[in-house]
């Protein structure tokens, strides 16, 4: 990663961080995701690649981060996100843990929070991490949000329902996402 930046909306968390010198950036209140948060911070950047790290993954490994970005050194990917084989029966049936659907060629089919039943097969953990090449998430960002993607609240319901092609790194991580006040707890348990 050349730059890393914080992206927030609120002078709280502008607060919180000030201790951990990290580069925060202001953005706008009412974005309708994080990564049109993201593409506001990255519109006057000159960069190729952009990676939107959602700040509830803080297990997030580096090496996951370059196979994410390596996967664009071929020249039609628009998008990627990684998803791991480390799925639960109780990840299944957990609608905070986001699922995916891949197809042979590791294009994203579906994502759900809720798997319909006759699906259950197939389907891998969705890890928070999107990549875009910045053309394409400027593209993203001027995309009016999708019914899908407001009904489900998941931001990348917005590509798929524009036609548009997600490509997803398989891959074994176990790290989890913090999306409740239980997932706090076990990450505090097992990280100190």
């Amino acid at each position: 990663m050349d730059e890393v930046f914080v992206a927030i909306d609120s002078d709280d968390t502008a607060e919180v961080l000030k201790p951990f010198n990290v580069n925060t950036v202001m953005t706008f209140s009412d974005h309708k995701s994080g990564t049109d948060r993201v593409a506001q911070v990255v519109e006057e950047l000159d960069t190729d690649i952009v990676v939107n790290i959602q700040g509830d993954e803080p297990a997030m490994e580096p090496q996951l981060i370059d196979d994410l970005v390596g996967i664009f050194d071929t020249p039609n990917v628009f998008m990627a996100t990684p998803a791991t084989s480390d799925i639960s029966v109780e990840d299944e049936l957990n609608p905070n843990v986001v699922k995916v659907l891949v197809d042979q060629n590791n294009i994203a089919m579906a994502f759900r929070r809720e798997p319909r039943q006759y699906e259950m097969s197939g389907y891998y953990r969705h890890i928070g991490m999107y990549a875009f090449r910045k053309k394409a998430l400027m593209k993203f960002t001027n995309m009016t949000q999708s019914e899908n993607e407001k009904k489900y609240k998941l931001e990348q319901l917005r590509i798929l329902d524009n036609g548009l092609p997600i490509h997803v790194l398989m891959t074994d991580y176990s790290g989890r996402g913090i999306d409740t006040e239980e997932d706090l707890k076990a990450f505090i348990e097992t990280h100190g």
